[in-house]
C-alpha cells in the first residue's frame, strides 16, 4: 500500500487523499478498449505468405547453388575486392565532407565570386550521371595524354608525365567519387549551417571570434544534429556507388566478382556474395548512423509527458509515486 498523501489545487481547495478508490477511478478514466482491425491483420497475413513462399522458393532452387555461395563467400580476390570497396568509401566520404564543407562555406560567403564558383560546381557535379563522371575520369589521358608542371598560361613547363601512369583506375575512380560527393555533401552541410540560429553568430562576434571561428567552432558543432542523419543516408548512398567503378576495372568488390564469374560462368552465386558483403556493411554503417544520431541530438528535444501525468495535471495535482515511476 502506498502512503496516503494529501494535496490542493490551485484554488486552494482540497483534493482527496490518495488511496484504493482514488486508484479506481483512475484506472476507470484511463480505461481504453483497442479498435479491431480485421483488414489490417489479413493485409498482414497475406504480405507474409507471399514473403514466406517468396524465400522458399529462392532457398530450393537448384541454380541458387549455395555450395558456390559458400566457396567465394571469403575467397581471397572477393576479400581484396571488399578491402577496395571500404576504402574508397571511407576516402571518398572524408575528403568529400571536407571539400564539400570547404563549398559550402564559399556558397554561404558573402563575396560573390566564391558564391558562384560554388553554385556553378554543385550545379554541374549534381547535374550529370556519376557513371557519366567515373567513366571520363577513367578515359583522362584521351582528353590529355599528357600531364604538365608549370607557369600557367606559358610554354614553360618544369615537369611532365604520361597520363595514363599517374591516373590509374583506382585512382580515377576515386577522384570521381570525392568531386562528386563534394557536391552533395556542400548541400548538406549548408542546410545544417543554416538551421543555426544567426544569434549564435553574433554573439560570436561579440566574443571577438573571426568570422572563420565562429563558422568552425560555433555553427558547425551545433549544425551536426542536422547534418549526421542525410550524411549517413549518403554514406550509405556511396557505399553502394563503389560498385560503378567496375566499368573502368576499379578493382572493386564487384569488379573482381565480375572477374571470377567470367570464367566459370557462376554468375547468380557470386552476385549473391556481393549482395552479402554489400549489405553487410550497409547494417554496420546504419549502426554507427544511429550512434551519431543519438549523440549530436541530445538535448534536442525533452521528453512529452504520457496520459497519466497529462489527466493529474488536468486535475490540478500529480501523484509523486506515479511522477517518479514516470521519471524512472
Amino acid at each position: 500500500m502506498r502512503p496516503s498523501t494529501k494535496t490542493r489545487a490551485q484554488d486552494g481547495a482540497p483534493i482527496p487523499a490518495e488511496g484504493a478508490q482514488g486508484d479506481h477511478e483512475l484506472e476507470e478514466a484511463l480505461h481504453v478498449v483497442p479498435l479491431r482491425h480485421p483488414l489490417r491483420w489479413a493485409a498482414a497475413a497475406v504480405v507474409v505468405t507471399i514473403l514466406l513462399a517468396g524465400v522458399v522458393s529462392l532457398a530450393r532452387n537448384p541454380n541458387l547453388d549455395s555450395p558456390s555461395v559458400l566457396q567465394y563467400l571469403f575467397h581471397p580476390a572477393i576479400l581484396k575486392g571488399l578491402g577496395t570497396t571500404i576504402w574508397l568509401t571511407v576516402a571518398s566520404m572524408v575528403l568529400g565532407l571536407a571539400c564539400g564543407t570547404l563549398i559550402a562555406v564559399m556558397r554561404l560567403s558573402a563575396n560573390p565570386v566564391l558564391r558562384w564558383i560554388a553554385t556553378v560546381y554543385i550545379w554541374f557535379f549534381r547535374g550529370t550521371p556519376l557513371l557519366v563522371q567515373i567513366i571520363f575520369w577513367g578515359f583522362l589521358g584521351a582528353l590529355y595524354p599528357m600531364l604538365s608542371l608549370g607557369v600557367p598560361l606559358t610554354d614553360i613547363t618544369f615537369a611532365q608525365v604520361s597520363t595514363s601512369a599517374v591516373i590509374g583506375a583506382t585512382t580515377a575512380s576515386l577522384i570521381a567519387l570525392v568531386t562528386n560527393e563534394a557536391a552533395y555533401a556542400a548541400e548538406i552541410v549548408r542546410a545544417g549551417m543554416l538551421s543555426v540560429d544567426p544569434g549564435q553568430s553574433e554573439a560570436a562576434a561579440a566574443l571577438g571570434l573571426s568570422s572563420a571561428q565562429s563558422t568552425f567552432r560555433v555553427v558547425l558543432p551545433q549544425a551536426m544534429r542536422v547534418i549526421v542523419p542525410p550524411l549517413g543516408n549518403e554514406t550509405i548512398t556511396m557505399l553502394k556507388s563503389t560498385s560503378l567503378v567496375s566499368v573502368i576495372g576499379g578493382a572493386d568488390l564487384l569488379s573482381n566478382a565480375q572477374s571470377i564469374y567470367a570464367q566459370n560462368f557462376k554468375v547468380i552465386p557470386l552476385l549473391v556474395v556481393v549482395a552479402f558483403w554489400f549489405l553487410a556493411l550497409t547494417s554496420v554503417l546504419t549502426i554507427g548512423q544511429g550512434f551519431l544520431e543519438r549523440r549530436f541530438g541530445r538535448g534536442a528535444a525533452g521528453r512529452r509527458p504520457n496520459l497519466v501525468t497529462r489527466w493529474l495535471a488536468s486535475r490540478g495535482g500529480a501523484a509523486p509515486s506515479l511522477l517518479k515511476e514516470e521519471h524512472q
